[in-house]
């Protein structure tokens, strides 16, 4: 099954790049100064004077225009980049994070509706599964495809889009009805959820150099568990208010809708759209290739895909590690409110704030891991990833052994849980980020979460709701303990892996 899944992804990106390849070739005899890229599925043009030979010149235009990445303005004096730098960068990270946050309100609500679906519809923990799985389809493919997309795009507007879209699929989703509508919505919705993590990666390559990037990236990874926690009190305040379970969507999508106006206000393409000086010269932080680099040139998907993602060995073993730490993630985080209360018999308003409690643990943890991968293991990521999910691994079997009637040492073990799991999931996002140019970050970062979600939210999902149904909790809690150990044993092999600086002829270790 993994084999064939990877030979098919193989295909799908050498077939994006011969049709890149052929539609140049096709088109450069009919066309002045035109050259027509496929990005996600999307034909596009670099010039508005897409012209036959011998004929009037004639403005073409797309709708996908308005996604083109900002042209970069004439510099600003040195005085002026002084006070600007500083602040442009705190504008854009907190645009990505506070949008970050935003698209988790509209994918992180189903596990909490997940009970009163049950109630009210009589859906099985199976049925609950495959939707949730629904989400992790879509949003691996789309984090991939749109991450190659994101590449050649202004985060700006594409991230915007994308919390835009989302928000407007949650206010359908209380009209659904059942499993199968149900499920043709979370696949819309994991779809437009893939617009967000690229576009956030290709910012913090722009706005943040190599040194700083782990702690940085530990800080704005902290929206995922703002996200994910402010989900819970948001739904509680919701459900209380308007007395009724399909307040959970309609709330959290007017949220998004609301946000994805904020991005448009707040964020901005690279630092030269702005008139300021790439991130390298202003931090004097730059590659071992040398400032003669050209650094700031747009990729083909060609040059993206197969020189720097896809023939990468490191990029591909952490996305195979991905995939088992996100089973770990998810398959806690999804099942938590559903065991605690059918299993330890705990109430659902206090499974909720357990699941709380989950999410806004990850914050010190995810800043420890990151702190720990920049200034201790110096640019190191495997090493605090593998102690961090040894550590997951124990708590996973105390919150599976603890006898039900104990409530405090649930909620501890999540809280563990929580705390551990959320910086290996940022590190494997920095690492990515390490091993390619800053303009085939939103394809690595991609490329890592096709695999976190297609194989590891659906192992959470799916595969655990059909091992509960069939074996019982036991089989599930094996399949978490089981992708701790893997992960671990994957990792051992990019143990002394540093970021990779970028050359003419590839990559080259640090």
């Amino acid at each position: 099954m993994l084999a064939r899944s990877i030979d098919i992804l193989i295909l799908f990106a050498y077939g994006m790049a011969m049709i890149e390849t052929s539609l140049e070739k096709v088109l450069a005899s009919g066309f002045q100064g035109t050259k027509i890229t496929l990005l996600g599925g999307v034909l596009m043009s670099n010039s508005t004077n897409m012209v036959p030979k011998g004929s009037n010149p004639i403005r073409s235009r797309s709708i996908f225009d308005f996604l083109k990445p900002a042209p970069a303005i004439p510099r600003l004096p040195d005085d002026k980049v002084a006070t600007e730098y500083p602040k442009k960068r705190f504008q854009v990270f907190s645009a990505i994070s506070l949008g970050y946050v935003s698209y988790y309100l509209t994918r992180s609500n189903f596990p909490l509706v997940a009970p009163h679906l049950i109630k009210a519809f009589g859906f099985s923990t199976a049925d609950i599964g495959n939707v949730r799985a629904a989400l992790g389809i879509a949003y691996g493919f789309s984090k991939f495809v749109m991450g190659t997309w994101s590449d050649c795009s202004n985060p700006r507007y594409f991230m915007a889009a994308g919390l835009f879209l989302s928000g407007i699929v949650n206010l359908f989703f209380p009209v659904a009805g059942g499993v199968a509508a149900m499920f043709a919505l979370m696949l819309l919705n994991g779809w437009f959820q893939g617009m967000g993590w690229p576009p956030s990666g290709r910012t913090m390559t722009h706005w943040f150099s190599a040194r700083e990037r782990g702690t940085k990236m530990a800080i704005w990874n902290c929206a995922h568990n703002i996200g994910g926690g402010t989900i819970a009190p948001i739904c509680l305040w919701s459900m209380a208010y308007f007395g009724a379970w399909e307040a959970m969507f309609y709330v959290p999508g007017i949220i998004a809708i609301i946000m994805s106006i904020f991005i448009v206000v707040t964020l901005r393409d690279t630092p030269q759209s702005v008139g300021l000086p790439p991130i390298e010269e202003y931090k004097n932080d730059y590659p071992i290739a040398g400032k003669d680099t050209d650094r700031e040139k747009e990729l083909t998907v060609k040059e993206i895909l197969f020189k720097y993602v896809l023939n990468n060995k490191y990029v591909w073993l952490i996305a195979l590690a991905n995939a088992f730490v996100y089973c770990v993630r998810y398959g806690v985080v999804d099942w938590s409110p559903t065991y605690l209360t059918t299993i330890k018999h705990i109430s659902i308003k206090s499974s909720t704030w357990g699941y709380f409690i989950y999410e806004y643990a990850g914050i010190p943890g995810t800043l420890l891991c990151g702190w720990l991968s920049d200034k201790v293991f110096k640019g190191r990521r495997s090493p605090v990833t593998c102690i961090f999910m040894f550590l997951t691994l124990v708590s996973v079997v105390v919150y599976w052994q603890n006898p039900a009637g104990n409530p405090t040492i649930d909620i501890l073990a999540l809280a563990a849980i929580g705390f551990l799991i959320y910086g290996p999931i940022m590190l494997i996002g920095v690492s990515a980020l390490d091993l390619v140019p800053k303009k085939a970050a939103g394809t690595a970062a991609g490329f890592t979460g096709l695999f976190g979600y297609l194989f590891g939210t659906v192992g959470a999902s799916s595969g655990i709701g059909y091992a509960v149904k069939a074996f019982g909790w036991d089989a599930g809690f094996y399949i978490l303990m089981g992708s701790c150990l893997i992960a671990m044993i994957i990792l051992v092999f990019t143990w002394n892996v540093r970021p990779f600086a970028i050359h003419d002829r590839g990559i080259k270790n640090l």
